[in-house]
């Protein structure tokens, strides 16, 4: 008889006790699905990466566009790794906001679901949980989630908890994509002995996310131009694409369209309805009163989000797309917000603020403002020759690239 036939020795068999108490603890802590799996390098991930950011589709994305050689290698962040324990956190909750009457609404910023409350905090806080067992047997462990630090979607393809999906996010087989990942990369061999079978394509020839972005971001199956993306473009610096602000539409942080389009999702939340929202659940974001906030109130409220250099002047300048788009013209509060961020030292403020005002029909507030229509910055001046207010040259130096 050999020694395979006499099945796994008794280190194997004790490692793989030490894997399954790691799933238990996993789920215990909150985890909606895990997965345990080797940490060789992301060769395709790294690829993939490498040939986006080729293309410019990567924009000026950072996170494990920052460094590649970093994001797609496990033993960067640990040497000598030997595993990753995968789990992932579903997020999906009842919209609260949708409970009010429209009537009482007010002008309202969308937020996108996985930043209502900060859910990576409690899925931070279950892979704690599975690093501390790890050490308490002598082992090494880092938990990666929500950084730089590692391809966290390729992590969880490999672990077999779900596919890529046409709109670049993971799916879990009759779940969906309503998930937050993250990894604990650990030097206990606690990897299966063989691959982990992949979880086979369940979108078929659905193409419904794709067609469902409103600005054609997805250029192709799992395949995103984040120069259209308005997830991203609401977290990128400086001035927001003009040909993207009538699509933005309503929302202040985040787009969740190609998800809400999702069949798989939409049958999840048939068969699983979500549970209501947790009390501190912020769907919504009143955007007058933004406007009006210092900068401390806007982070007290919002700093959770990824805020490009910590400048609240970014959140404002979405604000007033939104105020653009959705506004009642003739409210006075609208006007006296308008009035305010023309006159904002900021030009980024000044700028969306005039395209605001003449999206909703109020050049009279740019017409009566001198001092605005001598703006000496190059940014400013283009938004006002856009809307005709002046009529000078646009600097080859300066303005909106």
């Amino acid at each position: 008889m050999t020694s395979d036939d006499r099945g796994p020795g008794p280190e194997l068999r004790a490692f793989g006790r030490l894997a399954d108490e790691l799933r238990r603890i996993g789920r215990e802590s909150g985890l909606d699905a895990v997965g345990i799996c080797d940490s060789g390098p992301f060769v395709e991930a790294r690829v993939a990466i490498d040939r986006r950011k080729e293309q410019g589709f990567a924009a000026g994305m950072q996170f494990t566009y920052r460094n590649p050689a970093r994001s797609t290698d496990p033993q960067a962040t640990l040497p000598g790794a030997r595993a990753l324990f995968v789990g992932v956190r579903r997020y999906i909750r009842q919209d609260p906001s949708a409970k009010v009457p429209p009537a009482l609404r007010g002008v309202k910023g969308r937020v996108a679901r996985y930043s209502w409350i900060d859910h990576y905090r409690p899925l931070r806080a279950a892979l704690g949980q599975v690093a501390a067992k790890l050490v308490e047997e002598g082992w090494k462990a880092q938990v990666v989630c929500d950084d730089n630090a590692l391809v966290d979607r390729a992590a969880a393809v490999r672990a077999g908890i779900g596919w890529y999906g046409k709109n670049t996010n993971v799916l879990i087989p009759g779940v969906g994509s309503w998930f937050v990942i993250g990894s604990v990369i650990t030097d206990a061999p606690i990897g299966p002995q063989a691959p982990v079978g992949l979880v086979a394509d369940g979108c078929g020839s659905c193409h419904r996310c794709i067609t469902a972005c409103p600005t054609g971001a997805l250029v192709g199956p799992g395949q995103l131009d984040a120069r259209k993306c308005l997830a991203w473009l609401l977290q990128a610096p400086g001035v927001f694409p003009i040909e993207h602000r009538e699509a933005l539409g309503d929302r202040i942080y985040g787009c969740d369209d190609c998800q809400d389009s999702c069949p798989i999702n939409l049958r999840s939340e048939r068969s699983d309805p979500a549970p209501d929202a947790e009390p501190e659940s912020q769907a919504t974001i009143d955007i007058l009163s933004l406007l009006a906030a210092d900068d401390r109130t806007v982070m007290d409220s919002v700093g959770r989000w990824y805020i490009p250099g910590r400048d609240v002047n970014s959140v404002r300048r979405n604000a007033l797309i939104v105020l653009g788009n959705t506004a009642d013209p003739a409210d006075p509060d609208v006007a006296r917000a308008l009035e305010v961020a023309l006159a904002d030292p900021d030009p980024v403020v000044r700028g969306h603020a005039v395209w605001a005002a003449r999206r909703l029909g109020r050049v009279d507030l740019l017409r009566d403002l001198q001092d605005l229509r001598d703006d000496p910055d190059e940014l400013v001046v283009d938004e006002l020759t856009a809307v005709g207010v002046v009529t000078r040259a646009r600097s080859t130096s300066g303005g909106r690239q």
